[in-house]
């Protein structure tokens, strides 16, 4: 019997529960990209195609990149590419977690199976957000991790790596 596949979604959140604009992130902090990084590396990553390509140099290295597109004809490089949630989860080649990343589709997609969350609360909101993150039940969730930042130099804004596991 095949091994159920743990999911984790992986996500920048605005007080606001905001997580996008114009096809974007909504601000550039550069400590989430490598936390971000230092998660994901060595697993599947699952994703939308506007997420993918929002993607500067295309598929990130050491990670399997699933996207998923209803479009026949789309074949990026270096990317495994599936028609439903459902294909993406059977196309899992690495092994542990699978990281759910994006965009707000998938997330609400995805969400009843998600098991963890690896969320970074940002403290600030921003205008003409246009893609939201579902809302978070407290009394579904418990907080395994919290590690909180002060703006600096290179990230603009105080922000908290938070991870939160799925009460059964």
């Amino acid at each position: 019997m095949e091994e159920e596949k743990k999911l984790a979604a992986i996500v920048v959140v605005a007080e606001d529960g905001a997580i996008g604009r114009d096809g974007g992130l909504l601000c550039h902090l550069p400590a989430d990209l490598r936390h971000f990084k230092e998660l994901t590396m060595g697993h599947s990553i699952v994703m939308g195609r506007r997420t993918f390509e929002s993607f500067p140099k295309g598929a990130l290295p050491g990670r399997q990149n699933i996207v998923i597109t209803r479009n026949k004809h789309y074949h990026p490089q270096g990317v495994t590419v599936v028609n439903s949630i459902d294909e993406a989860l059977q196309a899992v080649e690495m092994p542990g977690e699978v990281f759910i990343i994006g965009g707000a589709q998938i997330y609400a997609a995805t969400f009843d199976q998600v098991q963890t969350l690896h969320l970074t609360r940002l403290h600030a909101t921003f205008e003409a957000a246009d893609a939201f993150f579902p809302d978070i039940d407290p009394t579904q969730w418990e907080e395994l991790d919290c590690e909180q930042h002060e703006p600096d130099e290179r990230n603009p804004y105080a922000y908290d790596f938070v991870t939160l596991r799925r009460k059964i």
